[in-house]
């Protein structure tokens, strides 16, 4: 059995959204200082890194990180390649899907971690209902949004919520060549949230 971590590492080094809640860990109690545990203090964006949207993101009364089904997580992915794409087509995606119904694009648009990106590759408007006529549940991309990075009214967000199909940001899928996969990648239960960090991972 092979993991594959594709998970961005938390920590100073990895960009955050211009103007979002910088990351921040500390350890506020030190063994070094006469304490008999270290315990560390994390601060940081609910978008910050690898993570989860939840429909109530963007819609107010959209369902929150807490009331996503777990299965959505859980279960088979096909990894695409689409490396130099600025748009994303149908064409681009078009693969069988018998078997997976979960997505993860490959775009290499974001490579530089520590830098965030100027421009990104988007989806064609027309791919989130194709996904859903195809039975697709999750989208994970390696990009920190699914919608050009100006955008204000996010139609790929709201197209891909009105589908029914779960979104994963900021995957690192560096390496990772094509194929079915087994996914995991729960986020973390946060009540009420609108995202939240997710520990993804590959298995084959």
């Amino acid at each position: 059995m092979e993991i594959i971590d594709i998970s961005l590492v938390l920590d100073k080094n990895l960009a955050a959204w211009p103007g979002d809640t910088e990351f921040d860990y500390e350890l506020t109690w030190k063994r070094s200082a006469g304490a008999t545990v270290n315990v560390g203090a994390l601060r940081l964006s609910t978008h910050f890194g690898t993570h989860v949207d939840a429909p109530f993101h963007f819609l107010d009364d959209g369902a929150k990180l807490d009331e996503l089904p777990l299965a959505t997580f859980l279960g088979k992915a096909l990894v695409v390649h689409v490396r130099g794409a600025h748009t994303i087509s149908r064409r681009d995606l078009a693969r069988d899907f018998a078997g997976p119904t979960r997505l993860l694009i490959r775009t290499d648009a974001w490579t530089d971690h520590r830098r965030f990106p100027e421009t990104i590759s988007v989806l064609d408007l027309d791919v989130p209902d194709w996904l859903g006529s195809q039975g697709v549940v999750l989208l994970g991309v390696d990009l920190p949004s699914v919608d050009p990075l100006d955008s204000k009214d996010l139609p790929i967000h709201h197209a891909l919520a009105r589908n029914q199909i779960t979104i994963l940001e900021s995957l690192n899928l560096k390496d990772v060549e094509e194929g079915v996969y087994d996914l995991v990648a729960a986020p973390l239960k946060v009540g009420g949230g609108d995202a939240g960090p997710a520990r993804a991972l590959l298995i084959r």
